[in-house]
């Protein structure tokens, strides 16, 4: 496992590493696992909470650089958060797909986890849970990835 992280981190780009290694540490500390898988564009990384078995967040590869795509079962507990983000993340929330399954259960896969029900700068959104918070790794972003997990693990405790 160790040696797939180690080859998972060269392919991300050097001013994110750090961040990376940091987040890896964390989540494991905060009773995760990692798990590890190739996929077609790189390496698909999850952070699997050991107590639900349920994935918190994975790093996905992407043309457009690394991502992240966070879980975040509580956001109504803590979405006035949501409100802190830059504006280039809110955008990005704001232009995600819509999630078929809560506006219409029979439009979308009936296996398919339901999407996200939140408030982002008074507005609400039913967004899906596939695609919602999938912010790119840069440094205007990364606090605010920190944060995020912060307050979905907080809530889940």
């Amino acid at each position: 496992m160790e040696d797939k992280f180690k080859l998972f981190l060269e392919s991300i780009d050097e001013n994110n590493r750090v961040f990376v290694e940091e987040l890896n540490d964390f989540l494991i500390e905060s009773n995760c696992k990692c798990d590890i898988k190739s996929a077609k564009s790189g390496y698909l990384v999850s952070y699997i909470l050991k107590d639900n078995k349920r994935t918190l967040a994975s790093f996905v590869i992407r043309k457009s650089g690394v991502k992240i795509r966070i879980y975040p079962e509580n956001i109504n507990k803590y979405q006035s958060f949501l409100n802190t983000l830059p504006s280039k993340m809110k955008k990005d929330v704001k232009k995600a797909s819509v999630c078929k399954r809560l506006i219409n259960p029979d439009d979308c896969n009936p296996r398919c986890a339901k999407g996200y029900s939140f408030i982002l700068d008074d507005e609400t959104y039913q967004k899906c849970r596939y695609m919602a918070f999938m912010p790119t790794l840069n440094k205007e972003n990364n606090p605010y990835i920190k944060q995020f997990l912060e307050q979905e693990l907080t809530c889940r405790v």
